[in-house]
């Protein structure tokens, strides 16, 4: 009997731990269900390219000389993605019109022959890969509305050919709502529609073929905007861990509390793929963030895309912001020999067809399940409190700092 008396603890344990696993069923699922990558992946995502500033060709071919001269363990450079904006506004067609149509300057406009080149130079070079991120970086009427009632937005529709659309209000610069009235309205599935169309097609006229991935403005976006997208032949889309479908009363996203995983399948056959860390060397997160966020996805089997944007590139900081990215890569080569530098296209490709070569093994897939379950706030909490974490440590293989 004294046995059943020393079992009792251990069985009230098993079954706590076992309430635990139960109580996330969802978060536990989902985990172990999404691939695990043999080999750390880095991608450095950078978003609001296209028409601008000449300036901005430069500084394209100072990104394109940086990234060529790294090479990962395959041969191949790093990849920095090019969200692009295929257009600006004509502020002297929409003056001439008394602001009663709008008129856009296309990429291929004479204006930003040189940034053209610029883009098409990295993408030659296999350093540049181009994402569409939208033909503008607002809804051309709420533009519209919003010039008539704020002298500043008006203003920066006007000072064309070379604005920056990192300008104006956030609010404004989601694409697939109607930012000018706050909470968000909705946008007309049939002009929707009309809208990807157009926007796809100028991006196979300009790159010869349909977009592969998509970026979303401000991770905005509906699902009848990404149902059309698949319609357009698009495989991948970039989100930032949750769907978010509009702007509140204050101007912030509404996102949805349902997590979004790597390889996850949305409408049509797309893929998902998560971005969620940060190198913005003008907002303080440099090479020593990416590094961090890096090694963290590495744990938990996932790439590390990274978030950036022009702005770090083409202003008073570009200087610095191009040494941090040099060090990012050179540091990443270095404490993850193993890296490889791929395209969100591929990468989605991968997951549309797991089980080969770059998934990892069972052990693996145990310790990065357990390394992603340390995300999930509360489990992690009562793990560490119920010994639960103790106990799965002893059921995962020890982690080198490398996937192999």
């Amino acid at each position: 009997m004294m046995w059943w008396l020393l079992a009792l603890p251990a069985l009230w344990l098993l079954t706590l731990w076992l309430l635990i696993l139960l109580l996330f069923a969802g978060p536990v699922r989902a985990a172990w269900r999404e691939p695990v990558l043999r080999h750390p992946v880095l991608i450095i995502e950078s978003d609001d390219w296209g028409p601008g500033p000449v300036s901005h060709a430069q500084a394209l071919r100072s990104l394109r000389d940086l990234l060529t001269a790294h090479h990962d363990m395959t041969g191949r450079p790093p990849v920095m993605t090019l969200g692009l904006i295929l257009s600006l506004p004509d502020g002297e067609a929409i003056a001439a019109s008394d602001f009663t149509a709008y008129r856009a300057r296309l990429i291929t406009d004479p204006a930003y022959a040189d940034i053209l080149a610029a883009l098409r130079a990295g993408i030659d070079a296999g350093v540049f890969v181009p994402q569409l991120h939208g033909m503008a970086h607002y809804w051309p009427p709420a533009l519209m509305s919003a010039a008539r009632d704020d002298p500043a937005v008006r203003d920066w529709l006007l000072a064309g050919p070379h604005q920056e659309t990192e300008a104006l209000p956030s609010p404004l610069q989601s694409r697939w709502v109607d930012g000018s009235v706050l909470p968000s309205r909705p946008i007309p599935a049939e002009k929707i529609h009309s809208a990807v169309a157009e926007e796809v097609a100028l991006y196979r006229q300009v790159f010869g073929a349909a977009p592969e991935v998509v970026v979303p403005p401000t991770f905005v976006w509906t699902p009848e905007v990404e149902a059309a997208w698949a319609a357009h032949g698009v495989r991948a889309l970039v989100t930032p861990g949750r769907p978010c479908i509009g702007r509140d009363a204050q101007g912030r996203p509404v996102c949805a509390s349902t997590p979004i995983h790597n390889g996850q399948r949305g409408l049509g056959d797309i893929r998902y793929l998560v971005r969620d860390r940060y190198f913005e060397p003008a907002r303080g997160h440099c090479a020593e963030q990416g590094l961090q966020a890096l090694a963290g996805k590495t744990a938990q089997g996932r790439p590390c895309l990274l978030e950036t944007h022009r702005f770090n590139f083409t202003g008073a900081g570009a200087e610095a912001a191009l040494a941090e990215l040099d060090a990012l890569l050179r540091r990443a080569l270095a404490e993850h020999p193993s890296v490889r530098f791929i395209s969100p296209a591929e990468l989605a490709e991968h997951y549309r067809a797991p089980g080969v070569r770059p998934f990892a093994p069972l052990g693996r897939r145990l310790a990065a399940w357990k390394a992603r379950m340390q995300e999930v706030p509360r489990f992690a909490r009562l793990a560490r409190l119920t010994g639960l974490e103790w106990a799965l440590a002893g059921f995962t293989p020890r982690s080198r700092g490398k996937v192999t």
